[in-house]
């Protein structure tokens, strides 16, 4: 059975004037057409070459020599060629791009950027992408906790936080309590494995541990200070709503930050403000 999305070895059927027509001789009413670009000097009917079938432009099956960047159940980065108001194409190397649908994106794209996408069949019938890779991740990494990684970003939950393909690979979580700072949807992260769960599957944190962090977030605490002419408008009372929005730190976090800078004489702390005295 000739199989949409994958490489495939078929045999040469018939030799037509623009190319050759490919199939399995327990199918012989199933065939595709390779294009006479395409066909080895030389081959003849009965000859296997090895393929990529997919759809042209018209939808209609073809098969290519040629190595396309992705494949079906693979997931890679390709890049976005162009949009339109039905939703983005991408390069993966072969004559027609590969569309990614408004659906399928889990944040909207643009030309030029590079997204990290699986194949589907649509109900259509024809092969497209999807930013959904969710059930392609491996949940068996090499990976253990304090470990450090890079992935890509490529889902938001308001509900369980960041979801992120490790090593564009692996299934990863950055849970929403570490979620600090302007992270999105496609950035490449470096984070910290907090935990490997009993399924394989990380939780990460872009901070430090705790006593490494403290002196990072002293430094941060300092410069808010004074970008408010030295002297911060709220104290370590304040609500946990209002420090992550101004210092994209949890209470606790800010609490140590504020802390060591007390300690080392850098601040005073009034009813309703902290103030930097050197």
């Amino acid at each position: 059975m000739i199989q949409l999305g994958e490489k495939q070895k078929l045999k040469i059927m018939k030799k037509v004037e623009f190319g050759v027509y490919l199939g399995e001789e327990q199918m012989p009413e199933e065939r595709v057409l390779l294009p006479i670009k395409q066909v080895p000097a030389g081959a003849e009917v009965g000859d296997e070459i090895t393929v990529f079938v997919y759809r042209d432009s018209k939808d209609r099956l073809i098969s290519t020599t040629k190595e396309p960047l992705l494949k079906m159940g693979e997931m890679g980065r390709l890049r976005v060629a162009d949009t339109n108001k039905f939703g983005a194409f991408l390069d993966w190397g072969l004559e027609k791009d590969l569309f990614l649908p408004f659906k399928q994106q889990t944040t909207r794209v643009k030309a030029g950027d590079s997204v990290l996408v699986s194949l589907y069949i649509d109900k259509s019938n024809r092969l497209c992408a999807t930013m959904n890779v969710y059930p392609y991740l491996e949940k068996e990494s090499p990976y253990k906790k304090d470990d450090r990684v890079t992935g890509c970003i490529y889902e938001q939950s308001p509900e369980f936080g960041l979801f992120v393909a490790v090593d564009d690979r692996y299934s990863a979580l950055i849970p929403k309590k570490e979620v600090y700072g302007d992270l999105k949807i496609g950035d490449r992260i470096e984070a910290r494995v907090t935990e490997v769960k009993e399924d394989g599957r990380l939780n990460l944190s872009v901070r430090e541990k705790a006593y490494l962090q403290i002196e990072k977030d002293a430094q941060k605490v300092l410069a808010v200070i004074d970008s408010f002419d030295g002297a911060l408008p709220f104290n370590d009372k304040a609500s946990p709503e209002v420090i992550k929005r101004e210092m994209q730190m949890s209470k606790n976090e800010f609490k140590r930050a504020v802390g060591n800078l007390l300690k080392n004489g850098m601040i005073e702390i009034g009813e309703k403000c902290i103030r930097r005295i050197r």
